[in-house]
């Protein structure tokens, strides 16, 4: 899978900036910072995504002084080219066709193509608090599995009428409809933990090769459920049955996969305490190799992968062996830089940036 060209109108600081790719390898995108390297990469990923991983409302995307913002793009995948068009609104929601076709749910696009995207932002993943790994795990499963995309919120809504349940209910023991709200939650989040389990399952072994052969040593990555994967039924209903009185003194539900982390350790210590700022910045990465990965394993071609300022953080050791695994992974490789010294060598196409225009395009020697 290729992202063949992309325009952007109105797109953060683009006024208008066309690029044709329309090939395999590693291609850099180069400038100094501030120029809009990043901008043009996240509006790659918006094309898959719909969404900003930098900010949660459309407004800022759109170019001070503009209404709306353009994002269009052509894919070549396995089974013939996707073109994909989205109108950015500043206010109001935001319009997405596919192939001249108005697309109403994610889902139909996320089948279509495929898109991962790593940055600075992805540090989190690693040190941030458990809810930006469940993010990260509920991201996975989505672009493995599509269809999957509402076992998510369908728990959510879930909980949120038990924990209203809990807030209102004034009388002595439990509220008389909690069994029913018990039932739908082990439904829900059944689901919910058999995705996540599957999908970390699928990303842990490249991600771990990938942190590796930077660093020479491991990466652990590992679901951690609040519930057993296994037998999850049954276990959610012991662990509810066991947190019931404490659920009923603190009104809010204590179990369930709401409550998930994902571990990441290296050298038997947790990433989030103990790593160091490069072994973070390389994990973050690795997580994210490692879910390019399982999404080329899952539908048999590589997704399009955009690596947002990789080098920045690392040593020169490190730089050079993440430039060789990304120069060797299969299909298209986007990634960005602010030095020209950290062009890599293996780079078949370098666009220069500058005051978000793509000034040049040239091949690399």
């Amino acid at each position: 899978m290729r992202l063949s060209w992309v325009e952007l109108r109105d797109y953060r600081n683009h006024v208008h900036t066309r690029v044709d790719l329309g090939h395999d390898g590693v291609i850099v995108v180069a400038g100094p910072n501030g120029e809009g390297k990043t901008n043009l990469l996240e509006a790659m990923h918006f094309l898959y995504s719909l969404g900003s991983p930098r900010v949660s409302a459309s407004e800022p995307l759109v170019r001070h002084g503009a209404d709306v913002a353009y994002v269009r793009g052509e894919f070549e995948t396995r089974d013939g080219r996707v073109l994909v068009e989205v109108e950015i609104r500043r206010k109001g929601a935001n319009r997405v066709q596919v192939d001249r076709s108005t697309v109403r749910r994610r889902r139909d696009l996320r089948r279509a193509v495929r898109v991962v995207l790593f940055g600075p932002f992805d540090l989190p993943i690693v040190t941030g608090d458990p809810a930006r790994r469940r993010g990260f795990m509920d991201e996975v499963v989505v672009l493995l599995q599509p269809s999957r995309d509402t076992l998510t919120s369908s728990y959510e809504r879930v909980l949120r009428q038990r924990n209203r349940l809990l807030k209102e209910h004034e009388g002595r023991g439990a509220p008389p409809e909690l069994e029913a709200w018990d039932q739908q939650l082990i439904q829900t989040g059944a689901a919910v933990i058999r995705a996540r389990a599957e999908s970390v399952d699928a990303v842990a072994p490249p991600a771990s090769q990938a942190f590796s052969a930077v660093s020479g040593y491991d990466l652990v990555v590992r679901y951690a459920p609040n519930v057993p994967a296994t037998e999850v039924e049954a276990g959610f209903r012991h662990r509810l049955d066991e947190r019931r009185s404490d659920e009923l003194q603190r009104r809010t539900s204590l179990v369930g996969p709401h409550r998930d982390d994902l571990d990441l350790a290296v050298r038997d210590l947790g990433a989030r305490s103990f790593a160091s700022h490069g072994e973070t910045w390389v994990a973050a990465l690795a997580v994210r190799l490692g879910l390019a990965t399982a999404v080329e394993a899952a539908i048999g071609e590589p997704p399009v992968l955009l690596v947002d300022d990789p080098y920045s953080a690392l040593d020169p050791t490190r730089r050079d062996r993440i430039a060789s695994i990304l120069a060797a992974r299969p299909g298209q490789v986007v990634i960005s830089v602010a030095d020209e010294a950290d062009v890599p060598a293996q780079a078949t196409a370098i666009l220069d940036v500058r005051g978000g225009s793509v000034i040049a395009r040239h091949e690399a020697a």
